[in-house]
């Protein structure tokens, strides 16, 4: 990849996501579960970029939106109704009407309170509402805090029992009708024991409620599957497929998938130039031209990126590579060997196509940067750079 042509072309800090990639990953995996019925629906809040998203709606993907807003987004690119999930723990009463009047798949109810809403909703439209609710099994994903889900002491879903619970009030009413479960116990797994474990206990729960009379239609297992940042080793896909199947021997389902991470954060490239380097009497500073507005996870959760330099020919030292927002937190790395820089040398922050620019804002007043993407060999902007008009735009209109 010629970088230099592109900085020329297209100016720094800007995202380049490899779409060959992508669609590599997503029939991958859907090769691996090919001897039951299954269906991917992708985990909009990872990158919800439009060209990403239509080009896996020419793959055929469904999609697992967590807002109204992502729910939009897919229907905007061409996804059908029918391919369309709606999870997240704080849906409002509008977004339930929106999703109903939109006839997508089904929604993913996160509480009795939210179920009860949502029967509301449907009586005053008149409609049937299809659901699946998200079962918390109590299984620690052995990850990083900030994104394990299915513990009891984390905000999603709802316990068996209040499931089964809910599940018989649901068959009973005449605005609701149950068609799924579903569980997702955290994202950045690497080890896929746990996620087995959970579908034992959900599969459990689903023979049961097929005593009851309760068929349901869907078993979705959530996504969560890891990616190597450092080299982690990766699950592996058929081990993975495998532990999910035999959870479900005697059960005829269709098996729901969704990744984010899997499919688009290797994909994900923030390009970016060194400004300055900056030395003190303790340490060296890398300043480059993007910063935790545009990448946030390593301020976030301490995230570490593979950073590549890939025209420096300085001696490596360790260094700081730092961003220009007035934070502390504002680091991409700390105490990272790199070589020794110069002004406008290129620096590559790597596996950035999921939770980047989908988490970026606007702090400081700083523009969100171009989105980029690679097809065929084929470079196309995807999304174009914000200007300072960009910002002040709705602002503007309440001024006196």
């Amino acid at each position: 990849m010629d970088y230099l042509k592109l900085k020329e072309e297209f100016k720094t800090p800007f995202y380049l996501y490899d779409f060959d990639l992508i669609k590599s990953r997503f029939l991958e995996l859907k090769d691996v579960f090919k001897a039951r019925k299954s269906q991917i629906f992708y985990a909009m809040k990872a990158n919800s970029n439009l060209s990403l998203l239509q080009m896996l709606v020419r793959l055929d993907s469904g999609f697992d939106c967590v807002s109204i807003g992502e729910v939009r987004r897919a229907l905007r690119v061409g996804a059908k109704p029918y391919k369309i999930i709606f999870s997240g723990v704080g849906k409002s009463e509008d977004e339930l009407e929106q999703a109903l009047k939109f006839d997508i798949l089904y929604i993913n109810l996160e509480s009795e309170e939210e179920m009860l809403l949502l029967e509301s909703v449907a009586k005053k439209l008149k409609l049937k509402a299809r659901i699946s609710i998200r079962v918390n099994p109590n299984v620690d994903a052995k990850t990083h805090p900030y994104i394990s889900t299915g513990l009891n002491e984390n905000k999603f879903g709802v316990e068996i029992d209040l499931a089964r619970k809910m599940y018989l009030y649901a068959a009973k009413s005449a605005f609701l009708e149950p068609v799924g479960v579903h569980f997702h116990i955290g994202s950045q797994l690497l080890d896929v024991a746990p996620i087995h474990e959970a579908a034992f206990i959900v599969a459990k729960l689903l023979r049961e409620l097929k005593a009851l009379k309760i068929e349901l239609k869907f078993f979705d297992v959530g996504g969560g599957l890891g990616i190597s940042y450092e080299g982690e080793k990766e699950p592996c896909l058929y081990d993975y497929a495998q532990g999910i199947l035999a959870s479900l021997t005697g059960l005829d389902v269709t098996i729901g998938l969704e990744p984010g991470r899997f499919l688009v954060a290797k994909s994900g490239t923030l390009v970016c130039s060194v400004l300055y380097e900056k030395n003190t009497l303790k340490k060296r500073f890398m300043v480059v031209d993007a910063a935790m507005n545009d990448l946030i996870r390593p301020s976030l959760y301490n995230a570490y990126h593979e950073i590549v330099l890939p025209y420096a020919k300085g001696e490596p030292s360790l260094c700081d590579v730092v961003g220009g927002i007035c934070e502390s937190g504002d680091f991409f790395a700390k105490g990272r060997k790199l070589p020794k820089s110069e002004r406008g040398d290129i620096v590559l922050i790597k596996e950035a196509g999921a939770y980047g620019f989908t988490m970026s804002s606007n702090y400081n007043t700083r523009p969100r940067i171009c989105e980029l993407a690679i097809e065929n060999s084929v470079v196309k902007m995807v999304r174009k750079r914000e200007k300072f008009e960009d910002l002040i735009a709705l602002e503007e209109e309440c001024l006196d």
